[in-house]
């Protein structure tokens, strides 16, 4: 491996992150009404959360980049003189963003590209690229890299407590049905992202408030006597991230601190905006 490119989906949220190395982004389109903007690029994380306050009445939706696109990007990379090209997508499960670019992969010669599922979202995904990014400074082989890639997919875990459900279900990731009986019901489910990498409903819990201590405690049992790296993601819920992150340390001090992060306009459309996540990844 002579020159290894890096590529990672909207939906890592790795704009808002700091980095110092090169990263081709596959953006997403949010579509707000009749409007349509390019994730980050139209639509910023804070930009997104302050339309839809301002009008409750907005049911965002996305749509994902086309192969065509990201041909064209396999091929600037390859053009640039990268030999192998690493590609960390969003869940397949979530989206189907992983099978076009595997498709893609099928229309660009002269090129090494490993198409990587994370079976995740959000800073998992970017928390693979920057360790694909190391191994490769240290010297890392591509399969070396790859087993890394595949620690961090296989050593985490994310819970996460939605305040309204209406996102969910008009994008489609809850039944109209199942939307319908929660609404009623004021359900506000305790969430987690499967082996599998699918969003799965674990709990049903009467509020918002208790949905979000729920979450903690399952952080906290499932980190008993672990060394992880915590961190919050949160669809600007500034005062929650907050609540979660004194809560969590009052109880274990020693995870020093917990970093948290922004849900980028892709992946907020579906979780709307509070949402919150609290999650971690295991220290080898």
């Amino acid at each position: 491996m002579k020159k290894l490119g890096l590529m990672v989906c909207t939906n890592s949220s790795i704009d808002y992150l700091n980095f110092d190395f090169d990263v081709t982004i596959i953006r997403s389109m949010v579509i707000m009404g009749s409007k349509e903007y390019i994730d980050y690029e139209e639509l910023t994380a804070q930009e997104f959360y302050d339309m839809i306050e301002k009008d409750p009445t907005i049911i965002p939706r996305t749509a994902m980049a086309s192969t065509g696109t990201m041909a064209e990007a396999y091929e600037k990379l390859r053009d640039s003189g990268c030999d192998t090209i690493i590609f960390v997508t969003i869940s397949s499960k979530m989206s189907g963003i992983y099978e076009n670019a595997v498709l893609a992969k099928k229309m660009v010669e002269g090129v090494d590209i490993h198409v990587f599922d994370s079976k995740s979202v959000g800073y998992i995904e970017s928390a693979m690229v920057f360790k694909a990014h190391e191994g490769y400074k240290n010297g890392k082989s591509i399969e070396e890299i790859i087993k890394d890639l595949e620690y961090i997919r296989d050593n985490n875990k994310i819970y996460f407590a939605v305040n309204d459900l209406k996102f969910l279900i008009k994008n489609g990731r809850l039944s109209n049905a199942a939307g319908f009986m929660a609404n009623m019901l004021k359900i506000k489910p305790l969430l987690e992202i499967d082996k599998s990498g699918a969003v799965v409903s674990i709990e049903k819990i009467r509020t918002f408030s208790r949905a979000v201590d729920r979450v903690i405690e399952k952080f906290m049992q499932e980190t008993k006597d672990k060394s992880v790296e915590a961190f919050i993601i949160h669809a600007n819920n500034p005062e929650t991230t907050k609540y979660i992150r004194a809560k969590v340390l009052e109880l274990r001090p020693e995870l020093g601190e917990i970093k948290d992060y922004l849900l980028t306009p892709a992946v907020g459309a579906h979780s709307g905006p509070g949402a919150i996540t609290i999650g971690y990844i295991l220290n080898k």
